[in-house]
């Protein structure tokens, strides 16, 4: 299979290629992309267990979260 990257995407791949931990450019869109697939595939899977805890019922409000957040952040005297 042959790509036609975009020219904004060669100076990235380049600069990639040229740190030498790869062994072609096309190295560098492989890796890219393997990355992506795994980035993707573990944002579905987070949606798909926020849905899951959303249909059991295993939310807080918004407003608890963020107290709960404000609560454990070092006071200003501290």
């Amino acid at each position: 299979m042959q790509l036609n990257v975009p020219s904004e995407l060669e100076p990235f791949i380049d600069q990639e290629f040229s740190t030498g931990r790869y062994s072609t450019r096309e190295e560098v869109v492989v890796y890219a992309l393997a990355w992506f697939r795994n980035e993707r595939q573990q944002s579905l899977e987070g949606i798909t267990d926020g849905l899951s805890d959303l249909d059991a019922g295993n939310i807080e409000p918004l407003s608890d979260v963020i107290a709960e957040l404000r609560s454990s952040l070092p006071k200003d005297d501290e």
